[in-house]
């Protein structure tokens, strides 16, 4: 193992927050495990990415994967086991995409990995990837239908606390150990085309204050960054994203809007140990954007 700080797990790796916020960290040295989706075509970028940062000196390891799957966090975090300590968990055969077999498998994966309590020094999660469609419209194909409603609230909300769930469960994350999301300011307002997407923000910044509660007499701290209007690729699929540009930059004292790296250097200084009080909330990282 290197003599870096720690392991920091990143879901959606590969782009935007999660690529800024793994560039600034492993250049504040932790090693990166990193979770992301992408197609052929950009699959040269990510490889990029990772020689950017194991050029820092740190450790990494990517799986190119639906993070929203059940045995996706399996297969994870029993790479994440064999990582640690340098050999494959061995699951006697179980399947794992049998739902049945899930808590055989958490316990397996608890028993290869009880060396390694809070070795996630922390996880971010930075999923973006759902419905991005009205509520209602006189064409049934244009409107949200409930098979998009769900895969929204669960790829971005929901699985958040099932990978929370299984990382406690496995003691990866443990106390000392600081978890968060991103969310932003459309969990509360209403824009074109967002419904989906808003509804998935308000559930997100909800599992955290559940989380907080429930994880801090573990030691283990929760919280969402809420960016500023950031110009990443997820924004420019939401309807009218020009216009949302447009009036950040006019409300935004700072005359400017977020970047990725703004969040980054939060999520870094954050990381500090001694920062042990912050914890159920929602840090603001837009320049006092959302005052105006």
């Amino acid at each position: 193992m290197s003599s870096h700080k720690g392991w920091v797990l990143v879901l959606g790796s590969s782009s935007g927050f999660g690529a800024a916020c793994s560039r600034a960290l492993a250049k504040a040295g932790y090693n990166i495990f990193g979770v992301h989706l992408d197609r052929a075509a950009g699959l040269q970028r990510v490889s990029e990415l990772v020689a950017e940062l194991q050029a820092t000196g740190a450790q990494v390891r990517f799986w190119n994967k639906n993070v929203a799957r059940d045995e996706v966090r399996l297969e994870v975090i029993a790479g994440i086991a064999e990582t640690l300590t340098g050999k494959p968990v061995d699951f006697g055969g179980l399947a794992l995409s049998d739902e049945n077999n899930r808590d055989a498998a958490l316990t397996i994966l608890s028993k290869a990995l009880e060396d390694h309590k809070g070795a996630i020094k922390a996880m971010l999660h930075s999923v973006a990837f759902g419905s991005l469609q009205p509520f209602v419209s006189d064409n049934l194909k244009e409107q949200t239908s409930r098979k998009q409603m769900e895969m929204t609230l669960d790829v971005m909300a929901n699985s958040m606390v099932y990978w929370v769930q299984d990382l406690a469960r496995t003691r990866l994350v443990d106390r000392g150990s600081k978890v968060f999301s991103m969310t932003s300011a459309g969990s509360r307002r209403a824009w074109g085309g967002y419904g989906p997407v808003s509804a998935a923000k308000a559930a997100l910044e909800a599992h955290t204050r559940q989380l907080a509660r429930e994880l801090g007499p573990r030691g283990i701290l929760v919280n969402c960054f809420e960016a500023g209007v950031t110009d990443t690729p997820a924004l420019r699929l939401i309807p009218g994203s020009d216009v949302i540009k447009e009036e950040a930059l006019r409300r935004n004292p700072g005359e400017r809007l977020t970047t990725p790296e703004d969040i980054a250097a939060t999520f870094v200084a954050l990381m500090d140990p001694r920062v042990r009080w912050i914890s159920g909330t929602t840090v603001r990282v837009d320049g006092g954007e959302d005052t105006l």
